[in-house]
This record gives structure tokens, C-alpha cells and sequence, in this order.
């Protein structure tokens, strides 16, 4: 009995030994907690958030007052716990009203943030939202408009007050169930409706004193630079350095994604690395060369106080953005650690700065930013450490070293990224080692050092020289991009996987990294285990959009979608998802389809449907039902033919987009409005499709 005990506290006693290097577990078990809090099934009440803080006050007790060989999992219990909690608060605490209805009118707000859409329409996004007979209680605090004309009389510039007559409705949520969820990132960004006008945006006021300082300040810049860099150089300079993307072109966006370059243009912990890393350079070394100062004075130190201020600046003149938080936060822990005398790079320190992240958004979990910078950081730690430093400073020859630390770091961020870039943007890019291998270099040597140059001389008009450098510099990223990008076979689609994959990997890959000896293999394990599971994956054989004006269906030579144009948006995603690189007029022309344009007819899992759409959808209805099939009807039915198996719009605004999906009872339909969460509203009602699913559940035989 005394064995079986011994044996059984093994794990424990192994724990207890390897306490000294388990905090980097802390953010993973706070992550599992926050994951948690997302994948429930419906939202959390008082009696689970009740639980969650007894459960974290009773593993602090028992780490101050319990064994010790306890304290590690009563430790990662309290972080569970605690990501939980920190999940809750944060959704309750960002709350704020969603457009309930479609809304049609004018519109008044005050202008803090341009951009473009998918489109390249200027987007302009307000707040101190005014809406004809909407009171302020049911108002969003935020707002998005696209213009869809072009209006050279007006300059958009942050803290204008505007008026305009638009169209507005609540953010959507995903375009299939189980999609990414446009409408929950909004909830947290507290984005309450979105839009677009095609009349006249009016200025009402110019920006107040004191008001929207630094995103004024950003503007100005911006425009400064585009003045002396015309053209899309100076809109990705701009972009790189400011944070203001609103003149690049979607051509450009879409060469940087196809080329594995987009980062270079997120302001994230590699631009602001690049930018630190030089003023820390130009002040420590600078100082050094004055014996006086160098000789009285910590120059480490003094680089690191003056850095840290520059890296603030930088946080706030790009908009403070969760990516840019997330760097700013970790080039904060590095800059601290160089003023207590510690490491500056170690996994402790990215633990740190995972842990603050979670804590402060722990919805940035869910987002492909933090989960990619992070991989990579963790990966290149590991990867630096695993390397023998004889290896680095005696086999190879000095001048070599730089290359090597290239190319190197290039291949480790890659493979780290590659997962998370291929199920969040469903593609892998062939030729991104090559890409990044030409176009870094230029980045952290030529264009944020002449950026740099070019804010310090600015005020004595001499900025006109490293403002060109800087030019060539970005020139030279776009041209990579663009023939990284043109080259065939640039791009291979992957088709997404489902959310549990995602989780073995990250888990996987952790485990891998944290642990030594024949232990790691659980986690090789874990990632074999994702790697099957990914290529297993199964696709819905049908998908109907939330309109009912767009269907698509899976036949032998892809998905094939029921219109060529509208609904491009869904269609893009569903596309996209599959891991198809197809775009909807060519996916429109695939078979599986009959019928004119506005009834189209087709066949899945054994059952006749029907697809209604455009003028007299309406009058086709009782013709359609008469044949027994089951119709898509876009538009409200007002009278239902009897016996008729209908899924018109009033029954998509309640169920979302659905699929149908193969399962072990048969082919079912699944609603994207299942679950009832905080920034989804109500879930469907139960029953909602009861002529659908006795039908399927007949054809397929059981």
C-alpha cells in the first residue's frame, strides 16, 4: 500500500522538485482558464463566477497553509481560476449596447479612427454617437462607417465631428457555425454597430483644444511623410511607423499576406524591437564615447530609462492596439530586467508578459496577434538556448555570425508561426523563409533606424535624408512582396481546423519547450495527435448564409456557391476555410446547382432544395413547397403554405448562419446562434428547425 501511495505522489514529489522552473506555467494554466470562460456553452452566471473565486481563494489557502508537495497544483488550480474570473470581469466591464435594430438616418459622431475596408473604401470610426430618435441608453458607444463614394472635399482628421445619412446594423457574427467571431471581437473593442453611407459626410466641428492629442499627433505625421514619400512606400512607412494604415491599398496588404510580410507592417514586437534596440544602441554607445559620462554613469541603464520613454511614445502614437500593447509590455519586462541587473530574454520574462496581457485583455487569447508573437518569442528563446554558444562564438567565423542568426531566427519564428497563420488565415506561404530573409534585414537596418533619425531632426528641417532612405528601404519591401507573391505557387490553401487542434498544438508545443527528458515526449505526442486530427478534419457539406442569399454546397471539384456575386464576404471566409483558393465567380460556375438565377435547385444528403432569392422569391414560394423540398427563402415569409419545410430570413435572424454536418446519427444542421453569450444575444429556440432534422434523420437511414 505504502508503494502504490509512493507511486501515486510521484507527479507531485517531480513537481515539487521542479518548482524553481515552472512559472512560465502560470499564463498557460491562466489561458486554460480564460478558454474555458470562452467555449461555454451558455453565459456564466453569479453561481459559477462564485465558484470560480471560492476555488482560487481555497487553492491560496492551501498553497499558504496546505503540504507542499500540493503547492504546484493548488497554484495552477488559482490560475485557472483566476483566468476564469479575469475573463468575466472583462466582458462585463467593456459592455456596452449593440444596435438592436437596422437603422437608417443620420448618424453624428466624432472622428478616432481611419482606415480602409476589404473594398478600399476610407472607413471612418466615431464615438459620442448621436442617432435620430435612439436614446443614449441603447446608442453604441462606438460606431464604423464606410463611404462608398468619393469625397475630396473633406480631410478626415481625428477629433472632427461629422454628420452623415447611413445605413447601420449590429455587428454580424460568424459566417458559419464554429467561424471566427466577427461580432464578439467587436463586443470587446465595444464596436455597437456598423455601416457604410453613400451621401455626403458634413464637417460639423473641428477638433476641440486638447482633444484626441496623439491621434491628431499620428495624422499629422502621417501626412508629413506621405508629403516627402509619396505612393505606396510612404503609406507603408507611414503604416510601420505611426500605426495609420488608411493609405495602403488592398493590392498592397494583399502582397505583404501572400509574401509572409504583413508583420513588418503590424507594429508589434518586432518593429518596436527595431526601434528600442537602436535608441538603446545610439544612447548607450553614444554616451560611452564621452569618458566623463562613461566613466560615472550606468550607460546601460541611462539607454534603458531613455528607451523605455521612447517605447511609451510609440505605444501611444500608434493607437495602443493589442498588438502593440503585447509588445510594449514585453519590451518593458526586458527594459526592467536590464535596470535590475537580470537576464533581459528569458522564458520568465515572456511569462510575465503573458501573464499581464491575460489579465489586463484576456480576450486577446482568442486573437491570431497574440497567439503568433508569442509562438514565436517562446520559440526563438528555446531555439537560442538549445544552440551550443561554442557553436555560435568558436565554430563559426565572426563575420558569418550575423548571417547565421538570420536565417536561423527566420526559420524557428516560421515554423513557430506556421500553424497559427494556416488555421487563422488558411494558407501557408511557400516562399515566406525567403521573403523574411530579404526583407528583415532592410527593415531593422535601413527602414526603423532612418525613421528614428528622421523624428530627431525633424525639428531643425533636416529630415528630407533619412526620410529617402527610408523610402528606398520600404520600396524594396514592396517590391520583394509583390514578387514573392506573383510567384506560382506562392500560397498553399490550408483548410481550417477545428477549435480542439489549435489547443493540442499550443499545449503540445509548450509541453515540448518546458520540459526535460523523456517527458517531452507526451507532448511530440500531442502535436502528432493535431497534426492527424487537422487532416481529418471534415468540412459542412452545406452552408446557408444568414440571409438566406447564399448557399453553399461541396461537390467533386470544390465548393460550389449558389450566385457569383453578393454575399461576398461569407463567401470569401467559406472559401477560405475550406482551404480553396477559388474566388466566388469561379466557385459559382462549379455543377451542383440547377435553375435560373433566382431558384436554384439542388440536392443534399438525399433531400430536394430549393434556394429563393431576388424579386417575386415571395410569389414562387407556394410552388416551391408544393414540390415536398425544402426551401431557403430570402425574404419573410407572411404566410407559410402548410407542410411547407421552410428557412426563410425570420428564422436565419434567429439561428445565424447554419451548416450541415456529417454526424455518427446522421447529417444535422448546426446553428452559428447555439450558444447565448454576453455579445450574442439570446440563442436560438429550441426546435427551431423541426421540420429539417426528422428529415435528415429519415434519408439517412436511422
Amino acid at each position: 500500500m505504502a508503494a502504490l501511495i509512493q507511486r501515486l505522489g510521484w507527479p507531485l514529489q517531480a513537481l515539487l522538485e521542479a518548482r524553481a522552473s515552472l512559472f512560465p506555467w502560470i499564463p498557460v494554466f491562466i489561458g486554460i482558464g480564460i478558454a474555458a470562460w470562452f467555449a461555454a456553452a451558455a453565459e456564466p452566471g453569479v453561481g459559477a463566477y462564485g465558484l470560480a473565486a471560492l476555488l482560487c481563494a481555497l487553492s491560496l489557502a492551501l498553497r499558504l497553509r496546505g503540504p507542499e508537495f500540493l503547492h504546484p497544483v493548488t497554484i495552477a488550480v488559482a490560475c485557472v481560476a483566476l483566468g476564469w474570473l479575469a475573463a468575466g470581469a472583462r466582458a462585463h466591464l467593456v459592455a456596452a449596447p449593440m444596435l438592436e435594430f437596422r437603422y437608417y438616418g443620420p448618424v453624428q459622431g466624432r472622428i478616432v479612427g481611419i482606415d480602409r475596408s476589404q473594398t478600399d473604401a476610407l472607413r471612418l470610426t466615431l464615438d459620442r454617437v448621436v442617432l435620430r430618435e435612439v436614446s443614449p441608453a441603447r446608442t453604441p458607444v462606438k460606431v464604423r462607417m464606410s463611404m462608398q463614394a468619393d469625397q475630396p472635399w473633406l480631410k478626415p482628421s481625428p477629433g472632427q465631428v461629422v454628420v452623415l445619412t447611413g445605413f447601420l446594423a449590429a455587428p454580424d457574427g460568424p459566417v458559419e457555425p464554429g467561424g471566427f467571431d466577427f461580432r464578439r471581437m467587436a463586443f470587446f473593442d465595444q464596436m455597437g454597430a456598423v455601416g457604410y453611407t453613400r451621401t455626403p459626410v458634413l464637417l460639423l466641428a473641428e477638433p476641440e483644444a486638447g482633444d484626441t492629442v496623439i491621434a491628431r499627433l499620428r495624422s499629422y505625421l502621417t501626412a508629413a511623410m506621405l508629403a516627402e514619400m509619396p505612393g505606396q512606400a510612404g503609406a507603408f512607412a507611414a503604416g510601420a511607423m505611426t500605426g495609420d494604415r488608411s493609405a495602403i491599398t488592398q493590392d498592397t496588404v494583399a502582397a505583404l499576406r501572400d509574401s509572409s510580410l504583413a508583420h513588418l507592417l503590424a507594429i508589434s514586437g518586432m518593429n518596436m524591437a527595431f526601434l528600442v534596440g537602436f535608441v538603446f544602441a545610439l544612447i548607450r554607445y553614444g554616451l560611452a564615447l564621452v569618458p566623463y559620462v562613461a566613466l560615472r554613469v550606468n550607460t546601460k541603464k541611462v539607454a534603458a530609462v531613455v528607451s523605455l520613454g521612447v517605447a511609451l511614445f510609440y505605444l501611444l502614437l500608434s493607437g495602443a492596439n493589442v498588438a502593440t500593447e503585447r509588445a510594449f509590455i514585453m519590451v518593458s519586462v526586458m527594459l526592467g530586467a536590464v535596470l535590475l541587473d537580470r537576464r533581459a530574454l528569458t522564458l520568465r520574462t515572456v511569462a510575465i508578459a503573458a501573464t499581464i496581457l491575460l489579465m489586463a485583455r484576456p480576450e486577446s487569447l482568442t486573437e491570431p496577434g497574440f497567439q503568433m508573437s508569442f509562438a514565436a518569442t517562446v520559440a526563438l528563446i528555446a531555439g537560442f538556448a538549445a544552440l551550443d554558444g561554442a557553436v555560435m562564438r568558436e565554430r563559426l567565423p565572426r563575420w558569418l555570425l550575423p548571417a547565421f542568426m538570420l536565417v536561423f531566427s527566420s526559420v524557428i519564428a516560421g515554423f513557430a508561426t506556421a500553424p497559427y497563420a494556416a488555421a487563422h488565415f488558411n494558407r501557408f506561404t511557400d516562399y515566406g523563409l525567403l521573403a523574411n530573409l530579404l526583407t528583415v534585414p532592410v527593415m531593422g537596418a535601413v527602414v526603423m533606424p532612418a525613421g528614428a533619425v528622421a523624428a530627431l531632426v525633424a525639428p531643425l528641417g533636416l529630415a528630407s535624408l533619412p526620410l529617402w532612405v527610408m523610402e528606398q528601404g520600404a520600396r524594396w519591401i514592396l517590391f520583394i512582396a509583390h514578387w514573392i507573391a506573383g510567384l506560382e505557387g506562392a500560397v498553399t490553401a490550408i483548410p481550417s481546423p477545428a477549435p480542439y487542434v489549435m489547443a493540442l498544438v499550443t499545449l503540445g508545443g509548450i509541453w515540448v519547450i518546458l520540459w526535460r527528458g523523456r517527458v517531452q515526449l507526451v507532448g511530440v505526442a500531442a502535436l502528432v495527435a493535431a497534426v492527424g486530427l487537422w487532416a481529418a478534419s471534415d468540412r459542412p457539406v452545406l452552408l446557408i448564409s444568414g440571409d438566406g442569399k447564399l448557399i453553399g454546397l461541396v461537390s467533386d471539384e470544390g465548393r460550389a456557391l449558389s450566385a457569383a456575386s453578393g454575399g461576398g464576404f461569407a463567401a470569401q471566409n467559406w472559401l477560405e476555410n475550406d482551404g480553396d483558393l477559388a474566388d466566388q465567380k469561379l466557385a459559382a460556375a462549379r455543377p451542383g446547382f440547377d435553375g435560373t438565377k433566382g431558384e436554384r435547385r439542388f440536392s443534399v444528403a438525399g433531400i430536394k432544395m430549393i434556394s429563393l432569392t431576388g424579386k417575386g422569391a415571395l410569389d414562387r414560394l407556394p410552388a416551391a413547397c408544393a414540390e415536398g423540398a425544402v426551401v431557403v427563402l430570402a425574404a419573410e415569409a407572411e404566410m407559410v403554405p402548410k407542410g411547407c419545410r421552410l428557412i426563410d430570413q425570420t428564422v436565419l435572424r434567429e439561428t445565424g448562419p447554419l451548416a450541415l454536418i456529417a454526424t455518427a446519427e446522421g447529417p444535422r444542421f448546426v446553428m452559428a446562434k447555439a450558444k447565448a453569450r454576453i455579445w450574442s444575444g439570446k440563442a436560438a429556440r429550441d426546435g427551431i428547425l423541426p421540420v429539417l432534422q426528422p428529415a435528415l434523420v429519415a434519408v439517412s437511414g436511422q
